[in-house]
């Protein structure tokens, strides 16, 4: 499939309905509204085609740049590529997960991530933190900075009330992955979330909510999944 092909079958894809779900949380025009689920059916279609996902991205409808988020491979990309990515990654299914998704596939992505966390622009930022946990939770421990990781647990303990409101959700999410993925801190991690206490967030009048750090860790713990790496952060 070409570019005018995708947006062909995206169009046909698309609802009303889920138009205005989405617009809810922040997505505006151009997109036609499709379902992730429908999105990954023309995955399948167009699987790996490097060139055709950054071709998508740069349509700037918001459902062709969440496919290119599935369907391009980070680790092919240049540092002012996934630049030009997550500037252009205006809200959060894009800035939290479709530009954190390829981001961390990159050989650099962990200080991709330290760098996009210090942005003046939230969804820069909120990039950033997701990037640094979708690292987290991909590479193994021996290949982590774990003397890092603890400094930004102490500073999401001291600012994350008096952060920007998607910044707080992506700390809150940071926090949780450190438990859940890096074994040692996990202990840590939860004491931390404990002094945290519960993260509040603008979620535009959906039902969203922010996961409770100990609590949602718990639950991790349950199902003894404590530790265990995910392949890929792409969902």
């Amino acid at each position: 499939m070409n570019k005018a092909e995708v947006l062909t079958e995206l169009e046909s894809l698309g609802s009303e309905s889920t138009k205005r779900t989405l617009m809810k949380h922040g997505a505006r025009e151009p997109f036609f509204g499709v379902k992730v689920a429908d999105l990954k059916k023309v995955l399948k279609k167009i699987k790996n085609d490097q060139k055709l996902a950054l071709e998508l991205y740069r349509t700037g409808n918001s459902d062709a740049m969440y496919l290119a988020g599935l369907a391009a491979d980070g680790a092919k990309m240049s540092e002012s590529e996934l630049d030009e990515w997550v500037k252009k990654a205006y809200w959060s299914m894009l800035s939290e997960y479709a530009v954190p998704w390829v981001a961390s596939e990159h050989e650099n992505a962990f200080e991709i991530g330290l760098r996009w966390i210090e942005s003046e622009k939230e969804e820069i930022a909120c990039a950033g933190w997701c990037t640094l946990a979708n690292v987290m939770s991909m590479r193994g421990d021996e290949d982590l900075d774990i003397k890092k990781i603890r400094e930004l647990l102490k500073r999401i303990e001291k600012v994350i009330h008096s952060e920007r409101n998607r910044v707080r959700y992506t700390m809150n999410g940071f926090v949780i992955a450190a438990a859940a993925y890096v074994a040692e801190l996990t202990d840590e991690a939860v004491k931390i979330g404990e002094k945290i206490g519960k993260v509040s967030v603008e979620m535009d009048g959906t039902a969203c909510k922010v996961p409770f750090i100990p609590e949602y860790v718990q639950k991790i713990k349950d199902r003894g999944r404590i530790g265990i790496k995910k392949k890929t952060a792409k969902c």
